[in-house]
């Protein structure tokens, strides 16, 4: 499959390779890939430049985000929750129509410094904001209460761990799922919230996760559902 990631911060990248690795044809949108190239400091969250990785990962191109949209069969949205309708914007309504948007991201507000709080909230959530704006893509939430590290390397913990989906279309939320299977998530672990309003509660999980992070301080954890036994009537 022809992928689109759409950011190119940790997300997007280890996202990126990992498809690449698993045979997809991928690209990375950016605004401006001339001025992403050019870059030589730090990210905000102390990551190298984006240069030195493409060099190591030639099969994966950086292209404008028009480029990413005529290109892909599907798309990874990684950009900040803030970034995402416009990134999605440039790649093109038209584009998007009938595809599968993976949301990966979270509407972290950092406007009263760190931790972030979330911005929609409770009543609205950042898919949702997508899936108004581009009512014909087939949006699919998931990834998004975890590392980068786990996203794409789940047996890197001991045990089983969760995964969510969130989604209007059962049938984008079954091919997003046996994509995460693919990546190596145990189909049992899994789990199905419902339509997209459910992204509401999987994107609340990132207060949490972020208290944990600052109190374990490192993010080499996940959430597990662990159920009861079945009844036996």
């Amino acid at each position: 499959m022809r992928f689109a990631v759409l950011g190119t911060g940790i997300v997007g990248r280890t996202l990126a390779g990992k498809l690449s690795s698993l045979g997809h044809e991928v690209v990375i949108g950016t605004r401006d890939p001339a001025a992403t190239l050019a870059r030589q400091e730090l990210d905000a969250a102390g990551n190298p430049p984006i240069a030195g990785w493409l060099a190591e990962h030639p099969a994966v191109r950086l292209v404008p985000y028009a480029e990413a949209g005529a290109f892909a069969e599907a798309y990874v949205n990684a950009t900040s929750g803030s970034g995402s309708v416009p990134a999605l914007e440039a790649v093109g309504a038209a584009n998007l129509a009938g595809r599968i948007v993976i949301d990966v991201a979270n509407p972290l507000d950092f406007s009263q410094g760190f931790p972030p709080s979330l911005n929609p909230v409770n009543t609205d959530s950042l898919a949702e904001t997508i899936q108004r704006a581009f009512p014909e893509a087939r949006l699919v939430k998931a990834l998004n209460t975890m590392s980068a590290h786990l996203m794409v390397n789940p047996s890197a913990l001991p045990g089983p761990h969760s995964v969510f989906v969130s989604g209007d279309d059962a049938d984008a939320k079954k091919t997003v799922t046996d994509l995460l299977v693919s990546i190596g998530w145990l189909a049992e672990e899994v789990y199905d919230l419902g339509d997209v309003t459910s992204a509401r509660g999987s994107e609340m999980l990132l207060p949490i996760w972020l208290r944990l992070y600052g109190s374990l301080g490192h993010a080499d954890f996940n959430f597990h559902i662990q159920q009861a036994p079945a009844r036996q009537l």
